[in-house]
Parts: structure tokens; sequence; C-alpha cells
């Protein structure tokens, strides 16, 4: 009888050694597959469009956000003013939108008014619009960068920045030719306004019989060139 030699067994770590391996494979083609589907590389890829092309992360104005009447006066810095500009919220970290800020001179800042006359107890309302004569721009439009004021003659009657309550930034890409108006107006009760009265009921109430009142505004730190001219009857 021929004999044969025995079969050979493999040791322990021979066959850690194979599972090893089968493991490392399966995890590469999972990995391969993850690439494929979440396609990692696209965010970063929208951010940085070498064709100049506005990216998912720009804010682009609409319109402005409009302050709102406050109790109590704020100290400047993040919150809203009475009456404020343009709608949405305050842009997340990192999704600012990439410009240069805009520059004074090619921006057009206009006050407007609801009526060019208001009588009995109708309630003047007040607008800003804004033009860009230059390039792509970046402006903060927030409420803690607006402010209305009416006057008469010399005498200051109300500044929407008395009573401000919680004023906000709000830094959006403004494009070459557009032009950006309120979200909504804001309301003078035909009052005057001063810090120390803002809980004030009994405040002075403007005169009518046709007195003569101009509105002028600013925002982001430039300002209107002309008042708008308004009677009160």
């Amino acid at each position: 009888m021929t004999g044969t030699t025995p079969r050979r067994r493999h040791s322990l770590a021979v066959y850690r050694r194979r599972r090893l391996v089968v493991l490392v494979a399966l995890l590469a083609i999972a990995g391969l597959v993850w690439l494929l589907v979440a396609q990692p590389w696209r965010g970063s890829a929208e951010e940085s469009d070498p064709t100049g092309q506005r990216t998912s992360s720009q804010n682009t104005a609409d319109s402005l956000p409009v302050p709102s009447p406050g109790q109590t006066p704020e100290p400047s810095g993040t919150g809203a003013v009475e009456g404020a500009l343009v709608e949405g919220a305050t842009p997340a970290p990192g999704a600012t939108p990439v410009a240069q800020e805009c520059v004074a001179s090619e921006l057009t800042v206009e006050p407007v008014t609801s009526a060019d006359t208001f009588t009995g107890d109708q309630k003047p309302q007040f607008s800003i619009e804004l033009t860009n004569n230059g390039p792509d721009c970046t402006l903060n439009v927030g409420t803690s960068a607006q402010s209305f004021t009416v006057t008469s003659g010399d005498d200051v009657w109300w500044r929407s920045t008395d009573c401000q309550s919680e004023p906000s930034d709000m830094i959006v890409l403004i494009t070459a030719g557009q032009t950006v108006t309120s979200a909504a107006p804001l309301e003078w009760d035909r009052t005057r306004s001063a810090v120390g009265t803002c809980g004030d009921t009994t405040r002075p109430v403007a005169p009518g019989g046709g007195a003569s009142y101009h509105l002028s505004v600013e925002i982001g730190g430039i300002a209107s060139t002309e008042p708008k001219q308004f009677l009160l009857y």
C-alpha cells in the first residue's frame, strides 16, 4: 500500500492574516460605495466656483429688514431698531456672501413715505429704498444699521433709534444694479420721541393743519442725500 503525505494544516496566524485581508477588502469596497453616493467633494466645489457664479452659500438681498418699536432703549451692537429693513434671519457663520464691501458713492439711499399728506388720525409709514449702482458688494442692512429721522425745520421730532429694541446685524450681498426696499414699512405714531419717554403714552403730538415735515434715513452708515417732505393735517 502506497503511503500518502499527510496534508499540512496552516497555523492560526495564517488564518488570522487571511481574515484580516478579507476584512480590509470589504472595508475598501464599502468606502468606495460611500464616496460614490455621498460625493463629499461637491460642497467645496460649490463654495469655490472658478466660473465666478454665486454659490449656494451666498445670501442675496431681496428686501430690507424692518425695525420693531421697543419700550426701552438698547445699547448699539446686536439686536433690531424701532422699524427695520431686510427679511430673513442673520446668516450663520461661514454663510456670509463673499464680495467687497459696498462703497457709499456707488449706493443710492432714498426715504419713502406711504403718502405725501396725512389727515386726521392717519399715521405716516416709512421705508428705505437702496440701489446699488456699482458691482456686487456686501452691506450691513440689519436693524442696527438703520435709522429714520423726522424733522420740522430745525426741530427733530422723532428718531427710530430713540426707542429701538434688540437691534441686529444682517450682512447681505447686493448685486450690481439691484434695488431693495423695506420688507414692511415702519409706522410713526405722530408723537415726539426721546430716549427717556419710550413708555410714555402722553408724549407731545406733532402739530397738523398742513405742517411740513421731512423724513431722512440712513442704512449701513450711508445717509439719504435728500429728505422726503410730507404734510400733516
